[in-house]
């Protein structure tokens, strides 16, 4: 059996197709989402997802989380006195999803289809595909999440010659991609983003705001004081969806500490991370040698789309409201699970062709 798997920074999920149509594989505990953290206690002991995330709280010094913005390099992380690279506990987070698949579909997982984003370098994607190995998968390809996002959106069955751009902001990463569609071809046009940009850093704003309103200095707080007001403000910040003042609550020595940010405030905040969303449209618009006006569709990927400042900013840039029917969570996941079944050659799906690009210079003019 071969899955699709979304390895994202915040969250992670994985999906499958049944007559024709992918589906999100619930985990162990009934939920779509994984958080990508994992926790290892001084025994040894492997906890991953919500449950790491819980223990993050309570024991930081066990756990880690956005080790996906460091995949492929030489970082380590100390957990419990041993060290670990960004390799290995990816490698922790696709062996839960291939153990939660293979309960849920009743079967042996063995092949999947991992996602990555589309400015990942060579060195990045092969460490990728190394986690999968290590997590006792043969990963069959890695595909970069916009064109996985394509895919979901079922764009291939759209009209011939149409052009479409997908913006895809996650929890840790950017990426701007350009897509165009003729016959059965699904070309890449062009590929830009930036890796340390994502909806972390949109919490990080908030973690900040709420410091300098009660006079907490951040350098002086313990890692489990910083765990607090960090929840607290990544809570806060997803209230945005539906409320333009939500409230945050956090425990602070001996005391609470609650209030509320109004989306006003809070956008003005974000003004110079909005401003470096600009760039990577400017870079893929003009490597494609098209406009503005040429884009038919711009499509939001990734969870830190949700955001309604995200929302109008982009639709203020294309002078357009973006598509985010799929939801943008589960978009990528879904998308690489069709692409196993294309890989699968199953009869019910269209056939399409992908071709990407290299988002890097090989050195030549």
């Amino acid at each position: 059996m071969m899955i699709g798997i979304d390895l994202g920074t915040t969250n992670s999920l994985c999906a499958y197709v049944k007559n024709g149509e992918p589906y999100i594989i619930p985990n162990r505990l009934g939920e779509d989402l994984t958080p990508s953290v994992v926790s290892i206690d001084q025994n040894g002991e492997i906890s991953v997802g919500k449950t790491a995330k819980e223990m993050a709280l309570l024991y930081p010094e066990t756990a880690a989380r956005v080790f996906k913005r460091t995949m492929g390099t030489e970082k380590r992380y100390q957990l419990s006195g041993k060290e670990y690279s960004s390799e290995e506990l990816s490698s922790f987070i696709l062996k839960y999803l291939k153990e939660d698949a293979e309960h849920f579909l009743g079967e042996a997982v063995t092949e999947a289809v991992i996602s990555v984003p589309a400015y990942f370098n060579d060195a990045r994607r092969k460490a990728t595909k190394r986690a999968g190995e290590l997590a006792g998968l043969k990963v069959e390809r890695i595909i970069s999440e916009p064109t996985a996002a394509a895919i979901a959106y079922g764009i291939e069955h759209r009209e011939e010659n149409t052009k479409f751009l997908i913006f895809d902001l996650g929890g840790g990463t950017f990426d701007v991609s350009i897509l165009e569609l003729y016959h059965n071809i699904l070309e890449v046009r062009a590929v830009a983003g930036d890796n340390f940009l994502g909806g972390e850093d949109f919490t990080n704003i908030l973690v900040k705001m709420i410091a300098k309103r009660h006079e907490i200095d951040l350098l002086k707080l313990t890692k489990k004081e910083l765990g607090k007001i960090c929840q607290a403000a990544e809570a806060c910040k997803m209230e945005y969806v539906t409320n333009d003042k939500p409230t945050y609550s956090f425990d602070y020595r001996g005391g609470t500490i609650s209030g509320f940010i109004p989306e006003l405030e809070y956008e003005i905040e974000c003004e110079p991370l909005l401003e470096k969303i600009k760039e990577p449209i400017k870079t893929s618009l003009s490597d494609a040698k098209i406009k503005i006006k040429d884009i038919d569709m711009v499509i939001l990927v990734g969870g830190a789309t949700k955001l309604p400042i995200i929302y109008r900013y982009v639709g203020k840039i294309f002078r357009n409201y973006p598509n985010n029917s799929v939801d943008q969570d589960k978009a990528v996941a879904l998308g690489a699970a069709v692409q196993c079944a294309m890989k699968e050659r199953k009869a019910d799906l269209k056939e399409v062709i992908l071709t990407d690009i290299c988002p890097f210079t090989l050195g030549t003019e």
